[in-house]
């Protein structure tokens, strides 16, 4: 496995609030964790071992996720679009690009709202609906969870 994955790993855990991950690529694999559990086995070379080790003794401590805002926790269920995995929240195609979207922006289903970067590959997120972008909820560069909001798209 590609030290330089098993680094990229170890950044995404601890920009996040994640635990835990765990990687199989062929033959190998390696989990990093925060938490003080015994060392986990890693098949694989020695440097990724020493990694998993340094990322387990030196990861700074989990801040609880904040509590939704009241305007999200209002919204229905289906104007709310999530991140669909964990990643690096991108707003525009390259940095002095234009973003994908603004506020106020009208969209039809399958525009393109954002990208997430994980593990250097670049996931466009499509809107599930047409509407009127109401808000924009994740900063540009940031990392986001599995299942966070991104996007309010309200009917048009």
């Amino acid at each position: 496995m590609d030290i330089r994955k098993v680094k990229k790993l170890i950044e995404m855990l601890e920009e996040s609030a994640i635990d835990e991950i765990e990687i199989h690529e062929d033959k190998d694999s390696v989990r990093v964790s925060r938490n003080q559990h015994p060392p986990a086995q890693v098949a694989g070379t020695a440097p990724a071992r020493e990694l998993q080790a340094a990322a387990q003794h030196s990861a700074p401590a989990v801040e609880p996720a904040p509590a939704p805002e009241p305007a999200e926790a209002e919204e229905p269920e289906d104007n709310i679009i999530r991140s669909p995995m964990v990643g690096i929240f991108y707003e525009a195609q390259a940095p002095g690009k234009p973003s994908f979207v603004e506020l106020g922006q009208t969209v039809a289903k399958g525009d393109v709202l954002c990208i997430i970067e994980a593990m250097k590959i670049m996931n466009q997120v499509e809107s599930e609906k047409a509407g009127v972008v109401s808000r924009i909820m994740a900063v540009n560069g940031e990392p986001v969870e599995y299942g966070q909001p991104l996007f309010i798209i309200r009917d048009a």
